[in-house]
């Protein structure tokens, strides 16, 4: 099939930057700060930092200059993270544009300076609901309550600029049938592409979980998209976990043509055993500029027929994954040594957000161990029986199960890897270019109380370059109580990046004006052009600027 004409509606001078996992966003527009972020914590790399925020410094946001300015009203709970499209042609004029998907299955454009709604349009299949969490029935032996109504749109889309298209998995039921499809829509109007929707559906070959005769087939029920969206070289990727490792379940990655939306790559990380899911608390897959993906595997079957060594069946896994033909090799993994206690505890690798430290060969992992795994991304230590052969592990504290996601940033003297995990103090911890290590003796503890329970904060990074003054780490969490389970108020708070013992500001400072309500668990929020868009769980996006 011939490329589809890009209409002359869409002129977008921001190129994509998940087109280069090594790089923070960059622009090329003449109007101020058309910055975008078109996937899930901001580019391929999935470190969460915006280094082209000229607006927000350490000196204007505090609570005398900045909070909330506007809301957008949403039907539903977002879980996944607000996009931005910098630069739009709308109507003729153009517009920074925030896109939110809620789990009805809506999805909205808004304009991102203004708060102006383009369009909404609601994607669940027709005669059918979105799935709620009562519907999985098996899940954590029928009290399921990782989610607590509607299950649409989770996992955060992605953006092709260059298309004008938004790519996202929405979930539809009848009680009984249960469909996934991947969508593909005009983010000028919210209309379907050619070939869009399709639906999810895949076959693996393998006698594990849930097999019937040789061969393993896709759940549409069971199977929990979770991840961020990933595109890459014209194929979007998409992952998944479980419910509450309610099986017969794997975890599969399929890939689609970004153009028409055919399916060209399967792969099942455990086809000749169980489980293996892929979730890493909401971030998307990482991918470098060679056309690699980088992903970790929770629970589940290490090895083959004996061998844990053999690359069959990689649960409790980092994987690097190269497109071959219409599947994944595995270029290089690494499963810890004790994976079977890790099993047997439900301490299983990969709940941390992962990401590829910035112009460097290292991918940061972690686990509900309490540990953070440094990999080297090219030769990542595979399994040995007694050891961890692996670039660095720092151990966390006993209680940091590591429900989060981390975040990078380099500043002009240092660069750091920002970790608060639950019922641990949020960490600046040091990545030293010399030795290529972190730097735990000098890491940078705060103060400020933080996530508890089995739910931890979710970072995100602003700065113009590395410019003294202009460093913020953002961090959003539960501000009371355990959102494991639980719907809970949040809090948002904004600190020096380059001395997290300066909190600049906080959501409840003044909160008659800028408290957001529930926290959107493992929704990071997305900061572009001066504003900050903070998903909730309260029907609604709030956004805050300078006043």
């Amino acid at each position: 099939m011939a490329r589809r004409k890009l209409p002359l509606s869409f002129v977008f001078l921001l190129l994509a930057t998940c087109r280069d996992s090594s790089a923070p966003a960059s622009v090329t527009a003449p109007t101020p700060q058309p910055v975008s972020v078109l996937t899930q914590h901001n580019d391929n790399s999935r470190s969460g930092w915006n280094a082209n925020e000229t607006a927000l410094t350490t000196a204007n946001v505090n609570v005398q200059q900045f909070g909330e300015v506007f809301t957008l009203p949403v039907d539903d709970q977002v879980y996944a993270q607000p996009l931005v499209v910098g630069h739009v042609n709308i109507g003729g004029s153009y517009h920074n544009v925030v896109l939110v998907a809620t789990v009805n299955n809506t999805l909205y454009a808004y304009d991102g300076d203004n708060g102006t709604l383009y369009w909404q349009r609601n994607f669940t299949a027709p005669g059918m609901r979105p799935p709620q969490h009562v519907d999985m029935t098996g899940a954590c032996n029928g009290t399921y309550k990782d989610f607590s109504g509607n299950i649409g749109i989770v996992g955060t889309p992605v953006i092709d600029a260059g298309r004008g298209t938004m790519y996202f998995v929405a979930r539809s039921t009848t009680g009984s049938t249960f469909v996934q499809f991947l969508h593909a829509v005009n983010i000028v109007d919210g209309s379907d592409i050619a070939g869009s929707p399709t639906q999810i559906a895949a076959n693996s070959t393998g006698n594990g979980d849930g097999s019937v005769s040789g061969v393993i087939t896709f759940d549409a029920q069971r199977q929990n998209q979770r991840q961020g969206l990933t595109l890459l070289n014209g194929i979007v990727y998409v992952t998944f976990s479980s419910h509450c490792d309610w099986g017969p379940y794997h975890g599969w990655i399929l890939g689609y043509d970004a153009s028409t939306l055919q399916q060209s790559v399967v792969y099942n990380a455990t086809p000749n055993g169980y489980a293996g899911g892929m979730w890493e608390s909401g971030t998307g897959m990482a991918a470098d500029a060679a056309g690699n993906l980088y992903v970790v595997t929770g629970n589940g079957t290490v090895g083959d027929a004996g061998d844990p060594t053999n690359p069959t069946n990689r649960g409790e896994s980092a994987l690097k994954l190269t497109p071959t033909g219409s599947t994944l090799r595995v270029a290089s993994y690494f499963t810890p040594y004790n994976y079977q206690f890790l099993n047997d505890n439900d301490l299983d690798y990969g709940g941390m957000g992962a990401f590829l430290i910035p112009n460097s060969g290292f991918y940061l992992t972690g686990g509900k161990d309490g540990n953070l795994y440094l990999l080297n991304k090219d030769a990542m230590g595979g399994y040995l029986t007694s050891s961890n052969q692996v670039q660095q592990v720092v151990p966390l504290s006993s209680n940091a199960n590591m429900h989060c996601q981390p975040a990078y940033y380099k500043g002009s003297s240092k660069e750091f890897v920002y970790v608060w995990a639950e019922n641990d103090p949020l960490r600046a911890i040091q990545f030293d270019r010399a030795s290529n290590l972190l730097s735990p003796q000098g890491q940078v503890l705060s103060t400020a109380a933080g996530p508890t329970g089995q739910s931890g904060a979710v970072l995100s990074v602003s700065s113009n370059g590395s410019q003294d003054g202009t460093g913020i780490l953002w961090a959003s969490y539960a501000s009371t109580g355990d959102a494991e389970h639980a719907v809970s108020p949040g809090i948002l708070r904004a600190f020096d990046a380059n001395d997290l013992g300066k909190e600049l500001w906080n959501n409840q400072q003044n909160s008659a004006r800028d408290a957001a309500g529930n926290y959107a668990k493992f929704a990071a929020p997305t900061i572009a052009n001066g504003h900050v868009y903070l998903p909730t769980f309260s029907n609604k996006v709030v956004v805050y600027g300078l006043q």
